[in-house]
């Protein structure tokens, strides 16, 4: 089933939870996400590739390292999102996008707009943090 959205369309309390729009608003909202990581961890790729390694000075060598290593970082922290954002694209296409995997209630479509890779409810979300704290703390 193809849905067009509106260009000026935005989830709304109104409506019914993960509706046919709301899902394809969320899709295409992933989606473009991992295009734009994509974009930048190629990016990176090719910055890395130019080299710069080859500094006679050791201050600037040191400091092409440095800039590489937060490259690299980076890099990694970025791949991770882009695996997060194809399980979101994985629980959109099986209907359980927007839904807490600890309580199975809508997550809220605030939390998904600034979070669209949220697992959890903001509540639980709140109890996770918590109980690490408290493990950490042991």
């Amino acid at each position: 089933m193809s849905v067009t959205l509106p260009p000026d369309y935005r989830p709304s309390e109104e409506e019914d939870f993960m509706n046919d729009l709301q899902r394809e608003y969320f899709r295409n909202k992933l989606l473009k996400w991992r295009a734009e990581l994509i974009k930048e961890a190629e990016e990176t790729l090719e910055h890395l590739q130019e080299g710069g390694l080859q500094e006679p000075d050791l201050a600037d060598r040191a400091s092409a390292e440095m800039e590489r290593a937060l490259e690299l970082r980076t890099r990694d922290r970025a791949r991770k999102l882009i695996s997060k954002i194809d399980a979101a694209l994985r629980r959109v296409e099986d209907g359980s996008y927007g839904y807490c995997e600890e309580t199975q209630e809508p997550i809220s479509l605030r939390r998904l707009e600034a979070r669209p890779i949220a697992t959890l409810s903001l509540e639980a979300q709140e109890r996770h943090e918590r109980m690490e704290r408290t493990h950490r703390m042991e």
